[in-house]
């Protein structure tokens, strides 16, 4: 069952804990002091850490992220907020709607655009909630109950400290020097300000966290599916790892393959139908799954996050497309797949999803629904065949998977590429088996196998995008491979201009919001804005 579900028992008990700040020198979403009578079972407990998970998929307690937990300037969820920052500058997605959101498509964002900030206070809302229930789950505060719960909450523990790296990770990754703040900080005292941490300061302490994370936290084949484990943990260490140069300039590759070697030996295989992981019975696919979001449009009603995915990439402009064969009641016509992206597949590549009759391959202009593809990769469908939902009113079931088996192979084969070793030996032979692997799931066979000859950083990249794409990895792997605003890789828009051009390096890192930077002293604006 998924965890998800114990929300809105949650909400109830926890009405008016979480509260919106967005005024005065205090742009942190803070907590009122209620934990004394909140924190008082361990199924109160556990329904507080549902939070904290949901807290990346939904935005409030009702639907469509009605009764929200603080404001934001357009009220989306974390995910969509992410999904937009990390495909829609891009080769991957091109947006039909107008507005400001153009801004980020075209790379002419600054310190005071609406989504960046909106992003920015996403990830330190649930990094806030996170160290407030770190700070009702120490020791001494758990110190009256009996020893078998106590092992619970350790474990509940565990998990919320893996849930704030994650979202740590991203605003590493987004922001770069950003601002720190454990369960060991003040809360609501005046005059208090978080201190910026460089990129190496949050790398090293994610590593540190996460290392010890991964000792703690329980197999796969013993974690509740939703909830996160030993692998989860590798997975998010492997990521870091892999890039570790852009945020430290120091390069961990070796370390990269050791934590996919740890994932790799577990019984996690490849799913052998690459549609069905993403589709609203995505959560029977624990095989290659090592880690999803949990969404379910009874309990945790969006309109971003797969919901976003799913009707934002179905047409109602080309009346050739049918709503009904995505299990959703209409499209939103917002997502277009750009040709730089679907000109990397070949025949035969069952992950070249797109919707063509009626549709041009290239953008020639962004607000023209008829020029890209349609991506077909998501869908609201059960397996056999169904929509899981009423789309117009609910939004969709399909749970999105954070990481996964076939993104650990090719996480492996790049480390290898960069001048990782594997203590283990055979790190050549492996990496291109592992690439095969992915490869031979797509075309159904052999004949999409390469040779050692074929397997280049350049190959990897392209791999990535055709294996990933629409999973929020496109911008940080561009980046690491120093093509996102580089001239040597080209696509439609780049820059604001049809046929692309390079853009200034400053647009590898989003600005720190002016708000904050107002309302705290210690920061300090990325190079650039």
């Amino acid at each position: 069952m998924k965890i998800i579900r114990h929300i809105f028992l949650m909400s109830i008990l926890f009405t008016g804990l979480f509260t919106s700040c967005t005024g005065d020198l205090d742009q942190y979403p803070h907590i009122e002091e209620t934990g004394k009578t909140v924190y008082t079972s361990v199924e109160n407990y556990k329904m507080a850490l549902a939070k904290l998970y949901a807290s990346f998929v939904i935005c409030g307690q009702e639907k469509g992220g009605g009764n929200a937990d603080f404001s934001t300037n357009k009220g989306y969820d974390y995910m969509r907020s992410y999904i937009n920052l990390q495909e829609l500058p891009t080769d991957e997605v091109a947006y039909t709607w107008s507005g400001t959101i153009y801004n980020i498509c075209q790379h002419k964002w600054d310190a005071s655009d609406i989504f960046v900030s909106d992003m920015y206070y996403q990830i330190y809302f649930t990094i806030s909630i996170c160290n407030e229930f770190l700070r009702n789950a120490t020791e001494d505060r758990i110190s009256g109950f009996s020893d078998s719960e106590k092992t619970k909450l350790r474990s509940f523990r565990s998990e919320a400290r893996f849930l704030r790296a994650l979202a740590y990770s991203h605003a590493l990754d987004l922001f770069g020097n950003i601002p720190f703040v454990t369960e060991a900080d003040p809360v609501g005292i005046r005059g208090f300000f978080p201190p910026q941490y460089s990129q190496k300061q949050v790398f090293d302490f994610l590593i540190s966290e996460l290392s010890a994370l991964e000792i703690e936290l329980p197999e796969s084949s013993q974690a509740e599916y939703g909830r996160v484990s030993k692998a989860a943990a590798n997975s998010l260490l492997a990521r870091l790892y892999l890039n570790a140069e852009v945020y430290t300039d120091k390069s961990y590759y070796t370390e990269c393959i050791d934590a996919c070697n740890k994932i790799i030996s577990n019984p996690f295989t490849l799913e052998n139908n690459y549609p069905l992981l993403f589709n609203a019975d995505n959560h029977l696919r624990t095989n290659e799954i090592i880690f999803a979001f949990s969404i379910d449009a009874t309990h945790t009603v969006s309109w971003g996050a797969t919901s976003y995915l799913i009707c934002a990439a179905v047409s109602s402009s080309n009346k050739e497309q049918n709503p009904a064969d995505y299990g959703v009641e209409s499209g939103w016509t917002s997502f277009r797949a750009k040709g730089a992206l679907t000109s990397k597949f070949d025949d035969g590549d069952k992950r070249a999803m797109f919707f063509k009759k009626g549709q041009s391959q290239y953008v020639t202009t962004m607000k023209d629904a008829f020029t890209g593809y349609l991506f077909e990769k998501w869908t609201n469908l059960t397996d056999d065949g169904k929509a899981a939902s009423n789309t117009a009113a609910d939004g969709a079931s399909t749970d999105f998977p954070l990481f996964r088996l076939s993104e650990i192979y090719l996480m492996y084969a790049e480390a290898v590429l960069r001048g990782g070793t594997d203590s283990k030996g055979n790190a050549s032979a492996n990496a291109l088996n592992y690439v095969n692997k992915v490869r031979q799931r797509a075309y159904g066979n052999n004949s999409g196998d390469i040779n050692a000859g074929q397997l280049t950083l350049n190959f990897i990249l392209d791999e990535r995008a055709r294996e990933l794409h629409l999973e929020c990895t496109r911008r940080t792997d561009l980046i690491r491979f120093d093509k996102f605003t580089s001239g040597d890789y080209l696509w439609e828009f780049k820059g604001g201009v049809a046929e692309g051009k390079a853009i200034d390096t400053k647009y590898n890192l989003y600005p720190i919001p002016e708000t904050d930077l107002s309302a705290n002293s210690n920061m300090k604006q990325n190079t650039g804005y």
